[in-house]
């Protein structure tokens, strides 16, 4: 592939986990894609890093104003590369006209914008932030639809599922199920849960990822977000979306069809596998890990999620159900609980209560634009923090 026919890759989240692994897929395909713009959330040292390892980067942006200001002043980037800052400076790479596809992997809602942003400028979507979909799934679908652009899912188990029913009708599809690893406390006392410590939580058993996504997987929120992206990504009813515990992380989702057969994907835990596909979709290449070798003893353990040990995916489940403002309520009171729990503020088990408390506060509707939407959020933040004393450690 020429230079030229080179896929053209803007990131948003670089430093984070997704991004490096990113990172490590252009480096691996440098004849089929270039890295043209970066951003993050602070880490302008990093990004500097990356600018200067990848001559095709001419814009970078640095969210948060305090850091963005620094990276001024520093004068560490390469003498072409324009330097953004804030909201609208990712908003601003989003839209590049050099760009073809913008990863977004900016943790939390921050992404909604970009990402709209993205489709509205006709580029191709590579989506790693499921609160994106969770906040304002239908508006970001419309607007996908209304651009023409695809939108390519790059969590592992959206990616598994988009592979998964490549060629099939949707009326063809029963049901889709995601698997859970359980986090780091799957096989836990339930009677210990009391006395998790943050360094307990962050010790995911087959992942390496941020600290608010493997809080998540802890208590299975992460996967009552996989399930709401699930359900507006593919057009499905809440019944038609399931989970399952899955303690290896091979298999990442299964997809029953109408006639009861199964396809599943299987892969390494590795997030290079579904950010490779969703980049250089629909063209297929040598990996960056080495796939799985069936040569050797190789377990694959399924079993039911506990919805008592695990209330965010119940929590989940009724949010799906109620459908219009609720997930936006879920996702927002889930980040303001787990930040406190991480700050050493709330109790593990708390996280759930903040969110069950916030949900039965609040009134779901069905929002008729995005203002109503970030209404919602903004509201849903509130009343979890104000909730937070109640459950202080």
């Amino acid at each position: 592939m020429s230079a030229s026919s080179r896929k053209r890759i803007v990131l948003l989240g670089a430093t984070g986990s997704i991004g490096e692994n990113t990172l490590r897929v252009i480096a691996t395909h440098p004849d089929k894609l270039e890295l043209v713009g970066i951003a993050a959330h602070s880490n302008h040292a990093r990004l500097a890093e990356i600018a200067r390892a990848h001559p095709g980067v001419r814009h970078v942006a640095v969210f948060d104003h305090a850091a963005f200001a620094a990276a001024k002043s520093a004068h560490a980037f390469p003498a072409d590369v324009a330097l953004h800052g804030g909201l609208a400076g990712l908003n601003f790479l989003a839209q590049l006209p050099e760009a073809d596809t913008v990863l977004v992997a900016v943790v939390g809602t921050a992404g909604l914008e970009p990402a709209l942003a993205a489709l509205a400028a006709g580029k191709n979507l590579a989506l790693a932030s499921k609160e994106i979909l969770v906040l304002a799934g239908k508006f970001v679908m419309a607007a996908a639809r209304a651009s023409g652009a695809k939108l390519l899912p790059v969590d592992s188990e959206h990616n598994a599922v988009f592979q998964c029913i490549q060629g099939h009708p949707s009326a063809d599809v029963s049901r889709i199920v995601l698997t859970a690893s359980g986090g780091a406390f799957r096989d836990w006392p339930v009677e210990k849960l009391a006395h998790v410590t943050v360094a307990d939580a962050l010790k995911h058993p087959n992942w390496s990822m941020g600290p608010k996504i493997t809080v998540d997987s802890a208590t299975l929120a992460n996967k009552g977000l996989e399930l709401i992206e699930a359900q507006c990504l593919f057009g499905l009813r809440a019944d038609q979306c399931h989970a399952v515990l899955h303690p290896q992380s091979i298999v990442h989702a299964l997809v029953e069809f109408t006639d009861g057969a199964m396809l599943a994907q299987l892969c390494p835990p590795s997030m290079t596998f579904p950010i490779q596909h969703a980049l250089l979709h629909p063209a297929r290449a040598p990996g960056v890990d080495a796939p799985l070798d069936l040569t050797k003893l190789l377990s694959l353990e399924f079993r039911p999620v506990d919805e008592a040990r695990f209330p965010m995916l119940r929590l989940a489940r009724e949010v799906m159900h109620a459908g219009g403002s609720a997930p936006a309520a879920y996702n927002a009171a889930n980040e303001i609980a787990v930040a406190a729990f991480l700050a050493g503020h709330i109790p593990f088990l708390a996280i759930p209560q903040v969110v069950d408390k916030t949900l039965q506060t609040l009134t779901s509707f069905e929002p008729a634009d995005l203002a109503a939407v970030l209404a919602v959020d903004a509201e849903a933040r509130r009343v979890a923090t104000s909730s937070l004393p109640t459950f202080r450690v």
